[in-house]
């Protein structure tokens, strides 16, 4: 298991989720969680998503989602 990043939806301002998913191949992962009821997600759970590592301001980098695979 992997730990991705997922952008939520109807936040308000930039959310970043941390959910498990399974890695695949080099810049592909599967997401594994449940998204909660109270949370929409931009991807759903089962979905394959392409993701890159982010940089943010505060010097952290995480494994983002950034689209769906293609």
């Amino acid at each position: 298991m992997a730990t991705i990043y997922m952008p939520l939806l109807n936040e308000g301002t930039e959310v970043w989720r941390p959910v498990e998913a399974t890695h695949l191949s080099f810049d592909l992962y599967r997401v594994n969680d449940r998204m909660p009821d109270d949370e929409e997600w931009a991807y759903a759970p089962g979905d394959t998503v392409r993701c890159e590592l982010t940089i943010f301001k505060e010097g952290m980098s995480r494994m983002t989602i950034v689209g769906p695979a293609k």
